[in-house]
């Protein structure tokens, strides 16, 4: 049975639980599998020997998800070839792929846990009552260390962009 943690997370104000540990910086980051399409799965090995920046959305068809993905993509242009920008949620891969295209994101690569919410879970974000990813950010180094971790404790808040970006910035 996966470690559920209650308390420490809300949506608009109503507690919700979070599933999987709380990870902190120094922990080597766990690996996951998630879809690049409805076929094609990724895992953390996939982007070897690159920083990378994970953002976490709830859904990529909501407002803070829609500017947080396209605020990362912008910095992802700044950021040199050896960093990698994730933008993970629960949405469908095609459902991913057709509002990148609308909203012209294409320095974030954005990948589902729709299908084993490994990533959710081994990440401590996977949202008990909805099956939604908690919005958060991971930083991890090329060798896989987490470097800076965000979790947000009310859905509907953004993240720390600048500490975020900053974190990689010390790592490239």
């Amino acid at each position: 049975m996966a470690q559920e943690r209650t308390g420490v997370a809300t949506l608009k104000g109503n507690p919700i639980t979070l599933i999987g540990p709380e990870l902190k910086a120094g922990d080597k980051a766990p690996d996951f599998k998630v879809n690049k399409n409805l076929m094609e799965q990724a895992s953390l090995a996939d982007y070897a020997g690159k920083v990378k920046l994970i953002s976490v959305v709830p859904s990529l068809d909501t407002g803070v998800c829609d500017a947080q993905t396209r605020r990362f993509n912008e910095e992802a242009a700044k950021l040199g070839d050896n960093v990698v920008v994730l933008t993970i949620s629960v949405d469908l891969p095609f459902a991913q792929a057709r509002w990148c295209g609308a909203a012209g994101i294409d320095k974030v690569v954005t990948l589902s846990d729709y299908k084993d919410r490994s990533f959710g879970q081994a990440y401590g974000v996977l949202i008990k009552e909805i099956q939604l990813l908690m919005r958060s950010i991971f930083v991890l180094d090329a060798n896989d260390t987490i470097q800076y971790v965000e979790y947000l404790g009310e859905m509907t808040e953004h993240p720390n962009y600048e500490n975020a970006v900053a974190a990689v910035k010390k790592l490239v």
